[in-house]
């Protein structure tokens, strides 16, 4: 009858341990649930795309009001930068940050937009230092798929290396109330 009594206890005593740990595996756990509802938050963002401020002529600069609205029923953080692509058809090219961009959580509660505007310098048309765009995707940090939208604002003026765009994005501006 002792030895049933040790062997209980001894049995209690393991299953009590294996039932301690330091949290890491919810934490792990967390971290993808946290990345998971950044992703499907993000996906029910709607995202308009203009109208512009078009450049009239080579040279010139214009810009693109990108505004983003919280569709969802929950509060929607965007954690980073927006990412803006430029296709050409035959290139593609990422639009780079502007120098005062600062990367920051921005909170969208349902129905509250945020937005970024995309400024460019208009190239001459079929130029060799330009770039005929045809469209530009938009990613939202921690949205599955981009939002593509048709570019009808002219090519755009590459910089001295004849790759960059000269384009560049700003960080989310909060808009509204």
């Amino acid at each position: 009858m002792r030895a049933t009594s040790l062997t209980v206890a001894a049995l209690a005593a393991a299953l009590l341990l294996t039932g301690c740990d330091d949290g890491s595996d919810a934490a792990d756990a967390d971290s993808g649930k946290e990345s998971k509802a950044a992703s499907a938050c993000a996906d029910q963002l709607a995202v308009q795309f203009g109208p512009a401020n078009a450049a009239p002529a080579a040279g010139d600069t214009g810009n693109v009001p990108v505004t983003v609205t919280n569709r969802g029923g929950a509060t929607c953080v965007l954690d980073g930068l927006p990412g803006v692509e430029l296709d050409a058809g035959s290139a593609v090219t990422t639009v780079a940050p502007d120098e005062a961009a600062v990367t920051k959580k921005t909170t969208l509660a349902k129905e509250a937009s945020t937005s970024f505007t995309l400024t460019y310098v208009r190239g001459e048309g079929g130029g060799t230092k330009s770039l005929a765009v045809k469209s530009v995707k938009i990613s939202l940090p921690g949205a599955a798929e981009p939002h593509s939208f048709k570019w009808s604002y002219g090519d755009i003026a590459l910089k001295s290396d004849g790759q960059t765009p000269e384009a560049s994005v700003t960080g989310f501006q909060q808009s509204g109330d």
